[in-house]
C-alpha cells in the first residue's frame, strides 16, 4: 500500500470533502425536480444531467485551485493533465478521480442510490476516497486503511463488512444483470446467474451505493463488468479500508483487464467461491 505524509493526507481529505459539498449544491437541488435528460452515447443510452456536468465543473475548480499539478480524471470531461505539463513530461503523480453522479440512470428516475465518488490517487493507486450521498446525507470517507460512516450531523463510525464467508449466506448485487443489453456480456450474464443460484438473496440496481452497503456489513458480495476507471477508483479504499477485498474476475488487481471487471467481497474465503463460479464452465 503507497502511504503518504499523514499531513498531506489531511489536507487532500479536506479538499476531498469541501469538493463533496460542492457538488451536493449542485445535484440535490436538481434531484427530483424533472431535470431534462440527455443522451451522450447514440443508441446506447448514456443519460447526463446538467447536474452531473456542473457538478463535475466545480470539483474541477476546486483542484486547479487548491493543487494545479494535480491531474484530473472525470467521466463527464475526461482527463487533463495539470499546469505546466506538456507531452514529453510523465504524467502527474497524484490524480483527483471523480465521477459526480455515480448512477444517472437512478437519479433521473428519483431514486437514492446514486452517489458523488472522489479518489486521489497516487502513483496509479487510490490512497484516499469519499462516496457521498446527498439526498439520504450519508458520506464514506476512506484514508490510510480505515473507513468511516457519517449519516447527516451524527457522529462517524468505523465501518466493517460483513464477514460472511458462505456463499448460501451471502447477499448479492449487481446493477443489471441483463444479457448484452447491460453490462454483461451474454457470457458473463451466464456466469453471474449461476452466481445468484449459490447465494442467499440478490438485489439489483444499487449502483455504488451498493458498495457502500457492502463496506457497512449490510451487503456481501458484488459483482459487475462494464466499469470505467472513475466508476471504481473511489470504491477501492472504501471497502479495503472497511476489510473488504476487491478484484478482477481473473482475481487480478481492478484495472487490469480490458472489460472493467469488478468483484468486491465481504471475505477473502466469499471472494474465493465467487471467483470458482465465475471462471467455471458454464456450458
Amino acid at each position: 500500500m503507497v502511504t503518504l505524509n499523514a499531513t498531506d493526507i489531511q489536507h487532500y481529505m479536506a479538499l476531498a470533502n469541501h469538493m463533496a459539498d460542492c457538488a451536493r449544491s449542485e445535484t440535490l437541488p436538481r434531484f427530483r425536480n424533472q431535470e431534462p435528460v440527455f443522451n451522450k452515447a447514440g443508441i446506447w443510452f448514456d443519460p447526463v444531467t446538467e447536474a452531473d456536468r456542473e457538478a463535475e465543473r466545480v470539483m474541477r475548480r476546486q483542484v486547479r485551485h487548491a493543487y494545479p499539478r494535480h491531474g484530473i480524471l472525470g467521466e463527464e470531461f475526461g482527463e487533463e493533465f495539470g499546469d505546466d505539463y506538456d507531452a514529453n513530461d510523465k504524467k502527474p503523480d497524484y490524480r483527483w478521480v471523480f465521477d459526480p453522479i455515480d448512477g444517472t440512470r437512478a437519479f433521473v428516475c428519483g431514486t437514492a442510490s446514486w452517489m458523488t465518488l472522489i479518489a486521489l490517487e497516487y502513483l496509479g493507486e487510490p490512497v484516499l476516497s469519499v462516496m457521498d450521498q446527498p439526498f439520504t446525507q450519508e458520506r464514506w470517507q476512506a484514508r490510510e486503511g480505515k473507513t468511516t460512516y457519517q449519516r447527516g450531523e451524527g457522529e462517524a463510525r468505523i465501518c466493517q463488512t460483513s464477514g460472511v464467508t458462505q456463499l448460501d449466506k451471502a447477499r448479492l448485487s449487481t446493477t443489471d444483470p441483463r444479457r448484452t443489453v447491460a453490462y454483461f456480456s451474454n457470457d458473463q450474464a451466464d456466469r453471474f446467474r449461476a452466481l445468484a443460484q449459490k447465494v442467499r438473496v440478490s438485489r439489483f440496481s444499487l449502483d455504488a451505493y451498493g458498495y457502500a452497503l457492502l463496506a457497512l456489513g449490510e451487503i456481501d458480495l458484488i459483482v459487475e463488468s462494464g466499469l470505467s476507471r472513475y466508476d471504481y477508483a473511489a470504491i477501492i479504499p472504501v471497502i479495503e479500508g472497511a476489510g473488504g477485498i476487491l478484484s478482477n474476475w481473473q482475481g487480478d488487481k481492478p484495472g487490469s483487464d480490458d472489460r472493467g471487471e469488478l468483484i468486491a467481497a465481504a471475505t477473502p474465503q466469499l471472494h474465493q467461491a465467487a471467483l470458482r463460479i465465475l471462471q467455471s464452465n458454464t456450458d
